[in-house]
């Protein structure tokens, strides 16, 4: 659901802040007829039952995971708003042949990674939280400082001071003892820390399907029931009889 409200200032259209990936129309279209009629401003409000979820992309391996998040959300009507890292292009390409247009064409909203001033930056601004698909040991590392440099690392950081749900997908293997002691500072301070490794026992038949698994499985932790996961005691299992 979509509320119109009339404005005093100039629309938030004319911000460089972001981009609104449209499906033709204008914001507010449907709606809109009587404040138009007027010469009045508009913008396009979320209500409280639509779900927006920030998704941050770093430069770890594994580029296929912020791919599915965002077409994930798609599937479930989830309003997406990204932030991707310079290096998660480089990365994007590496692994997948794609450029990085075409993991902006798969969000709702694109923020600049230098815009520390975007939506994104701030509390007020509501979300289910943020998830950062992949997300490197740099990006890690620089969350649990609390002192950030990008709107990525920003992003989070305010996603943990408002106390809503921040999830790492961290990719690196093995982790040393500093990697680990940031993982704890992170969970004390309120992060999931969930890296992708694979659930055998859904029995995937390709690497995209134990992408999905993961990337199901991390949207569980937002309320949000992607229909590709494969659920114990549901689809798969539970073991019966004694074993051999």
């Amino acid at each position: 659901m979509l509320l119109a409200v009339q404005l005093e200032h100039p629309s938030p259209d004319s911000s460089d802040h972001n981009w609104v990936r449209s499906s033709g129309t204008e914001p507010g279209a449907d709606n809109a007829g009587d404040w138009l009629a007027t010469g009045a401003e508009i913008a396009v409000l979320p209500s409280k039952n639509d779900a927006r979820l920030i998704v941050g992309v770093s430069g770890a391996s594994g580029a296929a995971y912020g791919l599915r998040v965002l077409d994930a959300c798609a599937e479930m009507g989830v309003e997406t708003h990204l932030v991707a890292s310079k290096s998660a292009a480089l990365t994007l390409l590496q692994e997948t042949g794609l450029k990085i247009a075409d993991l902006n064409a798969r969000a709702s909203v694109v923020h600049k990674l230098a815009d520390v001033g975007a939506s994104i930056a701030s509390g007020s601004f509501p979300t289910l939280g943020m998830i950062v698909a992949p997300c490197s040991v740099r990006t890690m590392s620089e969350i649990a400082t609390g002192v950030t440099s990008t709107l990525l690392t920003r992003a989070a950081d305010v996603t943990l001071k408002e106390r809503r749900t921040l999830v790492l997908m961290v990719r690196e293997t093995p982790f040393h003892l500093g990697h680990l002691r940031t993982m704890v500072r992170l969970a004390e301070m309120g992060a999931i820390i969930a890296p992708p490794l694979p659930a055998l026992y859904a029995k995937p038949q390709s690497v995209a399907e134990m992408i999905d698994q993961s990337v199901g499985r991390t949207l569980d932790l937002f309320g949000l029931s992607w229909a590709p996961v494969k659920r114990w005691g549901e689809d798969v299992g539970p073991i019966t009889g004694e074993p051999a």
